[in-house]
């Protein structure tokens, strides 16, 4: 890849960044300071393309952001047993993930949700599965179109409770505790499909009234 093909990259990255910051911002410092980030990239694409940021500015504005959001979540085992975080915002558990970030693969994604969730290093071996979240009990506003990744760590490592999670834990398939919306269907497919009664990597079939009915 030349100069500016990676250039672009680095401001398409930035305005992700700062698009994510605008939203999720708590206070009017920390929007304008995403503010700030934002229009430091559309200077840059500006300068790349001869253009002004105005100009990208104004073309941002009228792009229509109606695609699905993506996740990523780890499916980690031990002794038969799956790995689970516990929500801060909901109290209820989950598997440890969330949204990718422009820049990182799908599965740098679910890597790295890992450690910041339970604070393990892990590699992902396997793609499980894509998941529509809006067919699978999600409470989300956004569409999101949701991954879950077999990741494997070492034995020795000890989960600990991130800065978005309460608590970390083992379960096994008959002892679940209570699941955030969206996993409470797919931490039970997770185990059929490690354990081969659900076809890899699941998606979502045409027909809906056929979910999770495909085998192998």
């Amino acid at each position: 890849m030349d100069t500016t093909g990676e250039m672009h990259l680095i401001a398409d990255e930035l305005h992700s960044i700062a698009d994510l910051g605008l939203h999720f911002a708590p206070t009017e410092y920390d929007k304008a300071r995403y503010g700030r980030v934002r229009s430091l990239s559309a200077q840059l694409v500006a300068a790349l393309e001869g253009s002004t940021a105005d100009a990208v500015l104004k073309g941002w504005e009228t792009v229509i952001r109606a695609t699905p959001f993506v996740s990523a979540d780890a499916a980690v085992f031990r002794e038969g047993h799956i790995l689970l975080i516990k929500r801060e915002d909901n109290g209820l558990w989950a598997l440890p993930g969330g949204a990718t970030e422009v820049g990182e693969t799908w599965a740098e994604s679910v890597e790295r949700e890992l450690r910041e969730e339970t604070g393990v290093q892990g590699s992902a071996t396997e793609l499980l599965g894509v998941f529509d979240a809006r067919l699978w009990g999600s409470r989300a506003k956004q569409h999101v179109y949701a991954s879950i990744w077999l990741v494997e760590i070492d034995e020795h490592q000890i989960p600990i409770a991130g800065p978005e999670t309460t608590d970390v834990g083992f379960f096994a398939e008959d002892a679940l505790p209570d699941l955030s919306p969206g996993h409470k269907e797919r931490v039970p497919a997770v185990f059929k499909l490690v354990r081969g009664d659900l076809a890899i990597p699941y998606f979502d079939p045409t027909n809906r009234s056929n979910r999770v009915a495909t085998s192998r």
